[in-house]
């Protein structure tokens, strides 16, 4: 079963998870922004075995310590889609802009797409191409599970914002309509900040795409 746990990482108080296998103990971090010694610090908590680095987008809180980690503990990066390259290549201008802890860009190991899916362990979670907060924005759903974890496609109450470079805000509204309704109603996510919600909440009350 894939077990989950949220670490709230960098003055954005972006919501990094761990996730794991409950088998194998084997586990992925997505979205490390920053702060690495706490993500560090839970993992060895929770007693797994970091594997690999699985990344939504490209934004500086999400990926900012990607390429420290990567490198540190011989991880490989996985996501976002290629779209997102030039974030990529901007994060050191990115970490100097919104004064983060300087940030290497990297290349990563594997690009994801519409389609694709990630493992980790005896657990395997799907992926979709959500552009619209980022070009290359991607989302993991473990269906099994009705979980998914959305980055900044949609909050509790609200939806990613656009007003970023190469954000589109009707790409997003259609990412969520279409990518993330389809998953079903009890599914529960994990968004890139603020508390967890389920689809059928956002569908009723959320009132940037509630009624679609």
């Amino acid at each position: 079963m894939l077990q989950y746990t949220t670490v709230p990482v960098t003055a954005f108080q972006q919501n990094c998870s761990i996730v794991w296998c409950d088998t194998t103990k084997d586990a992925a971090v997505i979205d490390p922004g920053g702060d690495l010694p706490k993500i560090l610090s839970v993992a060895k908590q929770l007693g797994v075995t970091l594997k690999a680095i699985w990344l939504t987008h490209a934004h500086i809180d999400h990926a900012g310590a990607a390429g420290e980690l990567a490198q540190t503990l011989a991880l490989p990066i996985i996501g976002p889609h290629p779209e997102d390259q030039f974030l990529i290549d901007g994060l050191p201008e990115q970490s100097r802009a919104y004064g983060f802890p300087p940030a290497q860009s990297f290349s990563p190991t594997r690009w994801l797409d519409e389609g694709d899916s990630v493992q980790i362990g005896q657990e395997t979670l799907n992926v979709y191409h959500t552009p619209g907060h980022t070009p290359g924005h991607v989302i993991f759903h473990a269906p099994n599970q009705h979980l998914a974890f959305v980055g900044d496609v949609l909050f509790a109450g609200s939806i990613g914002r656009t007003d970023f470079p190469r954000g589109n805000h009707q790409q997003l509204i259609d990412s969520i309509v279409q990518k993330l309704w389809p998953l079903g109603n009890e599914t529960e996510f994990v968004p890139g900040h603020g508390p967890n919600s389920t689809f059928a909440r956002e569908r009723a009350s959320n009132p940037f795409v509630g009624g679609t």
